[in-house]
């Protein structure tokens, strides 16, 4: 059974607070508790109530969000709450009651098709959150624990996906042009979300897909010059390769050779431009930035 995480997220309204897990919650309803009466859906959502100053709990894809009343301050209570949370979860209690999450109904959906600079690779983006956290198939055996990604696998056409956040990159084979394809692909992710099918499996690890690639080590065993690496690319690189369908994964540095490796992922993988990327962009950042700790970047898988 996979464990829950718990990230503690302020938000603009100072009494409320979200309170982000790693997995989803639910996938096509949005819930609003204004007292344990009303949440009787949920008794997570009455185990939260039993805290005098609870005021409103929302319950949504991957986040809990509580209003509070001015009694005491979230800065005081917020750990607490988290492990609460964290407790009552990772102990098999109830999120929500078990009809109100098999109840079949279609949930609106629009996907849009977007081109990447990737020639064989086309982005799907959704208008709901698909995934917590990136993640890459490489065949239909890494997709067993993937619905979606598995059912994608069926068109000969599609070589490898990739799913992040709200949107999936198909990268296809040679046999037919996206002019020929995309809305056929369009639709059928448009109608399988819309049906409320899975995504992933809940019990689904993360790195199960990612067998072909080394898993980048957890940034607190990282030494100094590694951390500030992984926070170059999460704050800079990431969000302009997410837009463009892919992904980038820390993989290691080398002291010595003062090397960065990287996994590329998504649009980004195979793509023609991926080593001008690397080289103009990327590594030219990190020099910059690091101060002559790092002189090159390099993709281990391209």
């Amino acid at each position: 059974m996979s464990t829950y995480t718990i990230n503690i997220q302020p938000t603009n309204n100072a009494a409320i607070v979200k309170f982000e897990t790693n997995q989803f919650l639910t996938r096509h309803e949005s819930f609003e508790f204004g007292n344990i009466e009303e949440a009787s859906k949920s008794p997570l959502a009455q185990q939260l109530f039993h805290l005098p100053f609870v005021k409103t709990v929302f319950i949504a894809q991957n986040f809990i969000a509580i209003e509070k009343y001015n009694i005491v301050e979230w800065a005081d209570v917020q750990e607490e709450v988290a492990d609460q949370l964290r407790e009552y979860m990772n102990n098999g209690g109830e999120i929500l009651k078990q009809e109100n999450q098999t109840t079949t109904k279609k949930v609106p959906v629009t996907v849009y098709a977007e081109s990447t600079p990737n020639p064989v690779v086309m982005k799907f983006v959704a208008n709901k959150k698909l995934v917590i956290s990136g993640v890459e198939f490489k065949n239909i055996d890494a997709a067993r624990n993937a619905p979606l990604a598995k059912q994608l696998f069926h068109f000969p056409f599609v070589k490898e996906v990739f799913m992040d956040e709200n949107y999936i990159s198909i990268h296809k084979y040679d046999i037919a042009e996206w002019d020929e394809i995309t809305l056929e692909l369009r639709e059928f992710i448009r109608n399988y979300l819309q049906e409320g099918n899975e995504v992933l499996l809940k019990e689904h690890p993360k790195k199960t897909e990612q067998k072909q690639e080394a898993a980048p080590a957890p940034v607190r065993e990282l030494d100094d010059i590694s951390k500030e690496v992984v926070n170059i690319l999460d704050e800079y690189i990431k969000p302009a390769v997410a837009s463009d369908g892919g992904n980038i994964v820390f993989d290691s540095y080398n002291p010595d050779t003062k090397t960065v490796k990287v996994i590329l992922q998504g649009a980004c993988s195979g793509c023609p431009s991926s080593t001008a990327t690397l080289k103009n962009g990327i590594e030219t950042m990190m020099r910059d930035m690091l101060h002559g700790q790092v002189e090159y970047v390099e993709a281990v898988n391209g």
